[in-house]
């Protein structure tokens, strides 16, 4: 290998680990879902493990108020799960709400919505 072509294949893996972002990877209940029973929690899997310090996770009724017990962290054996437990939840649509920082130093969001239908 040439001095130029490693050069090349150094910035070339580096380009590639930079755009390495954390993504949701799954969730529970999954986005979009109807469920017949209300969760005790949500769970969400990222790709990439997470900063708990700078990561939050909350859940929203339609209304826009708050139905989760502000308990949002990321798990401590698993780096890559955040969960955060729920109160009681009415018949209604929810919506879960997420900012997280994964250990690479880059900020994620994002949102979906599930609904409750007993």
């Amino acid at each position: 290998m040439t001095f130029r072509s490693l050069v090349v294949a150094v910035l070339l893996a580096g380009a590639a680990t930079a755009d390495a972002h954390s993504a949701l990877e799954r969730a529970e209940p999954r986005a979009g879902s109807r469920l017949k029973t209300a969760p005790l929690e949500i769970k969400l899997w990222f790709t990439e493990k997470l900063e708990p310090a700078f990561s939050t996770l909350r859940v929203e009724d339609g209304g826009g108020r708050r139905v989760d017990r502000a308990d949002g962290r990321v798990d401590g054996d698993e780096p890559t799960l955040m969960r955060v437990s729920l109160t009681p939840l009415a018949p209604g649509t929810y919506r879960v709400l997420w900012r997280v920082l994964s250990v690479d130093g880059h900020v994620t969001d994002g949102a979906f919505s599930f609904r409750f239908e007993p």
